[in-house]
């Protein structure tokens, strides 16, 4: 079985495929009903208006409807477009156990436990006729895919079939009933336009599915005596064929296969299986552990079945119908219908070249797999019948064309098996977890170990080359060295395409394509939401692959897309220019034409090939939103700007690649507010003061314009702009065009205005102006404020350049600004414009004789002053004779101005010093530095496990800023930002790049040791706990030179580490005051931390004294040992002798504690308990602290950086572990 697809939910009653599109319906006991796209995996819609389970679920063929029938007795016919249902049919008194709509007409037949089958008209909406005749529950009840029958199942223990030929002919010919002369009581017991026809008895108990098959006189049924039996039937009688036995428990459903000969069946015993019609035998079993299974469905047209079980359902296939094909040259050699066949790329032929034998009996014993020798005119062929074999084929030379040759094969078990050599082919042998290569006579020559364990396929890897998949990564051995060359990662691989020079490959998985070169390394990975079907590259080094519904790209950068939509499933085999090869389910070669032109533009501006670029925009085969798009998101929207038809789109490309030109024409076009706004922003962005101006004119940005005056030195405007304020009522307004003028009198006036007599006092008076002052003050009436000292005037600065864009540099242009920009109608010059230009272009110059800027220049101007010389009109210009010595003038001179006057070109930008670092780094701390946290964080994760990197945030910012220096600049630019090197000198020679300045240091961290030690004697507890948290959070990003500070660094971690035990063992002891048992534990557990000598004295004699308090004296005495071996000063040695003398009278514990002195211990920080040695922990993979095992998968709390028993490699911190 290959499932595809599986859902989780409630009990399945009924499905339904729907006959063209990838839907299944699922009725469920819960009374919903699921629509599923079983292609996509994904829930369309559910409907729930059935109150109960629903028992039976079908789709029309031809209108976008379904019927579905439940245990409310209620018959419902539902729009899925529409999504509600349109009505509801009413008649049934029981639960309804299956309904059907008829193929060609509006009929529907249900079957309910009311013992009664009813036909109905959905167009009507009314009952055509109930079908008596059963005297139990009616189980399930379907029109004949063809003729004018119903087979119902009952559990009265038959199988009835009913005539229906007579209700066919009263409603589709109406007129023959009305010739008809009516009988009496005809319709007295259910009719006289059905009829059973016949009755099948034979199950010996109640019977719950019957089936007719697609195209044969053959009914099917399944019953509660566990048997499956199989009936035949012709126009006078029915009879039974054969049972078929292996259910062991009650069969729910059964139904014969739409394509092949085969019967499916399954049962509450949680299995389905299959029968061979043709043996009347078992051919295949699938169990579930859990789940009985209730319904089965058949796709009519596709080779897809449905079951649905206690859980959910699954969507499933019985055999593969991917064709086994290989490709070589010019030729496609592929298996069709047990024959091998060659297809010719070139001319189209197909001819059978041999007879292949069928691998075994049952489903699913096809060939899988195909591999070509060219040299020996040989093929391997593997299937996975008994177990998984391959089979060895000499191709007949005489066989060509003709087919009817059977050669022998030579066989043998493989789970894959592939040509590595002209005359050697290798083998996987499972078993003996081994690769054997083997002779063209099927002769072991050479066994090889796998390289991985677990490695369960091989695959062609070129000459004396294979890869191998092991789990979820591929490696590439070589057979010839025995040894593995390399290895990439990539789930579940389940083909493997090559390009035609070797090159390059494809690993294909389920839902993603790996692409790497020869040597294994990965270049990029695309992930799809659907099955991945098959690929092939093109001669550009582009990979095509196939979907389930798609055709698509993959270019060498990871770009994808989609190239055409496809109805079923196809297999790409070749890909020629734009034509695409492939095959079908059926074994059909087709040939799909290709529009290429996306993907190769792609590939033209991945390798930066211009011309293709500009030949494929000139022909104009290029539109759309994507390419656009992706324009945009590559860096090239000069280029898309060529595309796009739209003036929005237009104006955000214009505006995105500073053509502002373009998004005037674009703005104009527009004429929105925000859009002339953001034309604003971006011309001040480029010094153009003209558009700016038109800009904020536009939009009657007051505000702005005054501003742009002032700061452009245009006090005629910025005067008239005053006016405009006082013609508007802004008194804000005014008041700062006066300010921006520097007009005292108008500020006064202003203020004077606004009611602010004393502010316009203080503003006449400061500026002396005295009559405006002395006026003010008797309208004050004495109130008038006092004028400080040293007042300042607030006049504005006088305008030095006035009204001028920023000069812009005359850059050379590239190949697409150059190009693109030729358009024949840019350079017509309208009059009216001419005469329109304002004085921003300045005054026209009548100096004759002087040319343009270069020599190029001056040529095209005489064309253009000159014209044609046939021409009647024109400017009447002759040849002036000038002097030999003004004519030929000075060379040298000449050539000065020419090179002083052509084209500035921009130098290119170097090279970043963090993106130097970055290429150069290898440390994480280094990498901080360099601003790259992305791979710093990698590095931390896989070194020392960390995996909560929130509390070293602000560490790294601080790295990265601290490797940067801003140098300030003039006024109004903005400042550099430059990168300070480790170990700079100034005498290394010129390029050589250094590694990123470092923040911190062991100097720095040993002064903070310092301070926690100190804090620690104190007993400042939780300040210490901060200190030396801030020591391990900075352990990570150190970087050092030497082996010995690698050393002194990983020793500063494991001090770090022991003083943040204690100390959290300490703060737990206070924390717990109230339970002295375990608050004298703690403080047991304290004293052996390994501490400072001072630190320990202190911790054994405050155990000493707690334990003495207790009347532990046994273990005081032990804590009273411990401290005297420390040489403690003399007054605390003599308190320790003393105590140790009390304590030796009554050697005796009065409280038994979880405290083993002799056995060395480690201690749990989270559930502060001591774990023995020998006992099982769990460690932090950074700083090594030890757990209890039950803490597996927490955050460690010292530092609050890593998962407890997460794995890690160490740490580094020096380039030195590196090399």
């Amino acid at each position: 079985m290959l499932t595809k697809f599986e859902t989780k939910s409630n009990r399945v009653k009924g499905l339904a495929f729907h006959p063209r599109r990838p839907w299944i319906l699922a009725s469920l006991h819960s009374g919903v009903i699921q629509l599923w796209d079983y292609r996509m995996g994904t829930l369309i819609d559910r409907f729930d208006e059935h109150d109960g389970p629903v028992r039976g679920v079908d789709f029309h063929r031809s209108q976008p409807l379904f019927v579905s029938g439940g245990d409310d007795y209620k018959i419902k016919v539902w729009n899925y477009k529409l999504r509600r249902c349109l009505f509801t049919l009413l008649g049934h008194l029981d639960y309804i156990r299956t309904v059907q709509f008829h193929h060609e007409y509006p009929w529907i037949v249900s079957a309910s436990d009311d013992q009664t089958i009813r036909l109905w008209n959905w167009q009507s909406r009314t009952c055509l006729a109930v079908l008596t005749g059963h005297n139990h529950y009616v189980m399930s009840a379907s029109f004949h895919p063809k003729e004018d029958l119903v087979v119902s199942a009952s559990l009265d223990q038959t199988v009835r079939v009913w005539d229906i030929g007579g209700l066919r002919k009263k409603s589709v010919a109406p007129m023959e009933d009305i010739l008809r002369i009516p009988q009496m009581n005809a319709d007295l017991f259910g009719g006289g336009d059905t009829s059973v026809k016949y009755v099948l008895e034979g199950h010996d108990r109640g019977v719950n599915w019957a089936s007719f098959h697609p195209t044969l006189p053959l009914i099917v049924s399944g019953a509660d005596d566990r048997q499956v039996k199989l009936w035949r039937m012709n126009d006078t009688k029915a009879w039974e064929v054969d049972t078929l036995r292996g259910h062991v428990n009650n069969v729910s459903c059964v139904i014969f296969h739409a394509k092949q000969d085969i019967i499916v069946s399954n049962s509450e015993d949680k299995s389905i299986r299959v029968w061979d019609m043709s043996k009347r035998s078992g051919v295949q079993t699938f169990k579930r552990e859990h789940d009985r299974f209730w319904v089965l469905a058949s796709h009519p047209e596709l080779n897809v079945l449905a079951a649905g079980h206690d859980s959910g359902m699954i969507v499933f296939k019985l055999e593969r119908e991917r064709p086994a094909y290989a490709s070589y040259g010019n030729c496609l050699y592929y298996i069709k219908d047990r024959f091998l066949r060659c297809f010719e790329y070139s001319t189209g032929r197909d001819n059978p070249l041999m007879s292949i034998k069928r691998a075994g009996p049952g489903v699913n014993q096809g060939p899988r797999g195909l591999t070509y020798n060219p040299a020996e005119n040989a093929i391997l062929v593997c299937s996975d019948a008994e177990g998984g074999i391959y089979e060895l084929y000499n191709i007949p030379k005489d066989g060509t064309g003709r087919g009817d040759v059977q050669p022998d094969a030579l066989k043998g078990s493989a789970s894959s098996a592939v040509f590595v050599a002209r005359n050697r082919f290798a083998v996987l042998d499972r078993n003996s977890s081994q690769i054997l290569i083997k002779n063209l006579q099927n002769e072991v020559t050479k066994k090889c170990s796998l390289p991985g364990s677990s490695a369960d396929t091989i695959f062609y890897a070129g000459t004396g080359m294979l890869l191998c998949k092991s789990e979820d990564k591929m490696i590439l051995f070589d057979v010839q060295q025995r040894k593995s060359i390399g290895e990439v990662s990539a789930p579940m691989v389940k083909y493997v395409v090559w390009s035609s020079d070797m090159s390059n490959v494809a690993l294909l998985s389920k839902h993603a394509i790996v692409l790497c070169n020869k040597q294994l390394q990965q270049t990029c990975t695309v992930h799809e939401t659907i099955r991945v079907k098959s690929g092939a590259w093109d001669d550009n080094g582009v990979f095509v692959y196939t979907t389930l519904n798609h055709i698509k790209y993959c270019l060498p950068n990871g770009d994808n897309g989609i190239i055409k939509t496809l109805d079923v499933p196809l297999y790409v085999t070749r890909v020629f220019g734009s034509i695409l090869f492939c095959l079908d389910r059926e074994g059909k070669n087709l040939q799909i034409p290709l529009d290429s032109t996306e993907y190769l533009f792609k590939l033209a501006l991945l390798k930066r090939q211009f011309d293709q670029v500009l030949g494929m925009v000139r022909s104009g085969q290029l539109c759309g939103q994507s390419i656009i798009a992706y324009l945009k998101d590559k860096g090239f929207p000069e280029v898309a700007l060529h595309f796009v038809q739209d003036e929005a789109s237009r104006f955000d490309l214009a505006i995105e690649c500073g053509n502002i030109e373009v998004a005037l024409q674009a703005a104009q076009a527009i004429d929105k507010k925000e859009t002339w706004h953001r034309l604003g922003v971006e011309a001040l962005r480029q010094g153009n003061y003209q558009i700016v101006e038109f800009s904020y004119q536009k939009t009657k940005n007051f505000e702005r314009l005054s501003f742009l005056y002032l700061i452009t030195g245009n006090l005629e405007k910025l005067s008239k702009m005053l006016k405009i304020a006082e013609m508007r009522g802004d008194v804000m307004s005014c008041f700062h065009n006066a300010l921006y003028l520097g007009d005292v009198r108008a500020r006064v006036r202003v203020l004077e205005d606004a009611g602010l007599l004393q502010l316009a006092y203080l503003t006449a008076k400061t500026h002396g102006l005295t009559d405006e002052a002395e006026k003010i003050a008797t309208e004050l009436e004495g109130n008038v404020p006092e004028v400080q000292e040293g007042s300042k005037l607030m006049l504005p600065p006088q305008p030095i350049v006035k009204e001028e864009n920023w000069p812009l540099l005359a850059v050379s242009k590239g190949m697409l600004d150059g190009i693109l920009a030729e358009d024949p109608g840019a350079y017509d010059i309208d009059e009216d414009e001419v005469d329109a230009a304002g004085a921003a272009w300045g005054e026209d110059l009548d100096l004759p004789g002087i040319a343009g800027d270069g020599e190029e220049d001056s040529e095209d101007m005489e064309e253009a002053v000159v014209g044609d010389e046939d021409e009647d009109d024109g400017w009447d210009m002759e040849d002036l004779e000038l002097p030999a010595d003004i004519a030929n003038g000075d060379a040298d001179i000449a050539a000065d101005i020419g090179r002083d006057q052509g084209p500035y070109v921009a130098p290119p930008p170097g090279i970043p010093a963090v993106q130097k670092w970055v290429q150069k780094c290898s440390v994480a701390g280094e990498l901080a530095a360099a601003g790259d946290f992305d791979n710093a964080m990698k590095l931390l994760n896989r070194q020392l496990g960390i995996s909560h990197f929130e509390p070293l945030k602000q560490y790294f910012l601080d790295a990265a800023n601290g490797s940067h220096v801003s140098l300030p600049t003039v006024s109004g630019i903005p400042s550099f930002v430059l990168g300070m090197e480790r170990n700079w000198d100034a005498e290394a020679p010129a390029g050589r790049t250094q590694r990123p300045s470092i923040l911190y240091t062991l100097d720095v961290l040993e002064e903070q040791l310092k301070k926690g030690y100190k804090l620690v004697t104190e007993g400042k507890f939780v300040e210490a706990q901060k200190v030396f948290t801030a020591i391990i959070h900075t352990i990570p990003l150190l970087v050092v030179e030497t082996r010995k500070e690698v050393d002194d660094a990983k020793e500063l971690l494991r001090i770090s580490r022991d003083y943040l035990i204690a100390l959290r063992v300490e703060l737990k002891r206070k924390e717990v005051k109230d339970d002295p048992k375990l608050v004298a534990e703690l403080a047991a557990y304290f004293t052996h931390c390994n501490l400072q000598p001072i630190h320990s004295s202190l911790s054994l004699r405050s155990a000493m004294s707690i334990f003495y308090k207790m009347k532990n004296y046994n273990t005081a005495a032990t804590f009273c040992r411990r401290l005297l071996e420390l040489n403690p000063p003399a007054k605390i040695a003599q308190q320790a002798r003393q105590v140790l003398l009390a304590c030796e009278k009554t050697p005796s514990d009065a409280v038994a504690v979880d405290y083993d002195a002799r056995n060395p211990f480690d201690i749990c920080t989270l559930t502060f308990k001591p774990i023995y040695r020998g006992n099982k922990y769990a460690e932090c993979p950074f700083t090594g602290a030890r757990f209890a095992p039950e803490c597996k998968g927490q955050v460690c709390p010292l530092g609050d950086l890593t998962r407890i028993g997460d794995e890690g490699t160490g740490l580094v911190c020096s380039a030195s572990q590196v090399r």
